[in-house]
């Protein structure tokens, strides 16, 4: 009878803490979404900020107190912005140096990334260890031995100013050799075996294996360049070549306190980031958790 007695008992006990684990559990998922919705809303209060100053008179932006409520919703503010900027061509030019600048940081990265990751070579480690150090060297340090090495090619208030200072990223060499390092290496051989050469092996083996890693290193290339302001304000001038980052400082500094205009101009801008990302949100998600980073 104390067998018979004692077995319910483990198994009362043994239901009460799998109730309590998954309480705990439940309650956990909880506070995560909590939080995500706290940093959701957050994030999301200055975009609707932004839209709502937007459609705002300029007239009704300088007023205080400051409200949510639009009076006079109008479309002024963006039609002043074609009007009075060369926003085509900033559009125009933020296109074609971003489009490049992620077509030659691929191009160049997964090689260099492929040698490192499948080539054996004297000083390998230290080579390595060399373009890493570029993480922890900030751009502005490079500005003035740039801008020099630059004009001393005559390549100043031209695209190719833009573009070529930015393809060399640690970074994408980085996340390049760690998806390589990750594929298996009978592949390798055993396209070796059938007389393969290491070109036709990264071109027609590896890269077609990388497109988690591509479609990552493309889209925050593409991302980080559209957004760079420091470097193409130093050597762009022209306002035809000018990216939309540029063209918006000088938005805002003819404009002056008219905020609507401002962040009309604002908005513009940023459109086409927001349309890369519902476009591609998917690729990006895939492109971060494939890339090997997880070591």
């Amino acid at each position: 009878m104390a067998t018979l007695t004692s077995e319910p008992k483990e198994f009362t006990v043994g239901k009460a803490g799998t109730t309590t684990s998954v309480s705990g559990s439940r309650l956990f998922n909880r506070v995560c979404i909590g939080v995500m919705i706290a940093f959701s809303i957050i994030w999301l209060i200055p975009l609707f900020w932004a839209i709502d100053t937007a459609f705002k008179p300029n007239s009704e932006t300088a007023k205080l107190p400051v409200t949510w409520w639009i009076d006079n919703p109008t479309w002024s503010s963006f039609a002043s912005i074609f009007r009075q900027g060369d926003i085509w061509h900033w559009y125009a030019s933020s296109f074609i140096t971003s489009a490049l600048i992620v077509v030659l940081t691929v191009v160049t990265a997964s090689m260099a990334a492929f040698a490192l990751s499948r080539l054996r070579f004297r000083f390998q480690g230290a080579i390595l260890g060399f373009i890493l150090l570029g993480l922890l060297i900030p751009i502005q340090v490079l500005i003035v031995p740039l801008f020099r090495e630059v004009g001393g090619m005559g390549l100043l208030n031209t695209y190719w100013a833009v573009i070529l200072p930015q393809v060399p990223t640690a970074i994408a060499v980085f996340v390049f050799k760690q998806f390589f390092d990750g594929l298996p290496r009978e592949l390798e051989e055993a396209a070796r075996m059938d007389g393969a050469s290491t070109w036709w092996i990264y071109r027609g083996l590896a890269m077609p294996l990388t497109k988690p890693a591509i479609a990552a290193v493309s889209i925050f290339t593409f991302i980080w360049s559209w957004n760079n302001l420091l470097w193409p304000l130093l050597v762009l001038s022209n306002p035809k070549l000018m990216t939309i980052p540029v063209g918006l400082a000088t938005v805002q500094g003819n404009f002056g306190i008219r905020y609507a205009d401002t962040m009309a101009a604002a908005l513009l801008g940023a459109l086409p980031l927001i349309a890369l990302f519902l476009f591609f949100q998917r690729q990006i998600v895939e492109g971060v958790a494939g890339t090997g980073l997880k070591g």
